[in-house]
């Protein structure tokens, strides 16, 4: 494995919903990340000019997760702002 390619080691499709998804600019797209990357990392290869705010939700493979939550080749993470209001 050359140095150019040294710790891209595995892709992970990454989606953005509702209000991220306009404050990002794209609805989807592919990052490549080094091995034992977490949620924190791909937040940053995806969106690498907004830091993300403190009540974004997450979920990897439609599992809430964490930002310190690792990904693995393959799985799908999903943004999404908090979600209110519903039936009382």
């Amino acid at each position: 494995m050359s140095d150019a390619n040294q710790g891209f080691c595995m892709r992970v499709q990454v989606r953005f919903f509702a209000a991220l998804r306009e404050r990002v600019g794209v609805s989807a797209l592919e990052v490549s990340l080094a091995e034992g990357a977490t949620v924190a990392q791909v937040w940053s290869s995806a969106a690498p000019e907004e830091p993300p705010a403190d009540n974004i939700l997450v979920a990897k493979n439609m599992q809430y997760v964490g930002f310190d939550s690792p990904v693995s080749e393959g799985d799908e993470i999903a943004f999404f702002p908090p979600v209110t209001g519903g039936a009382q």
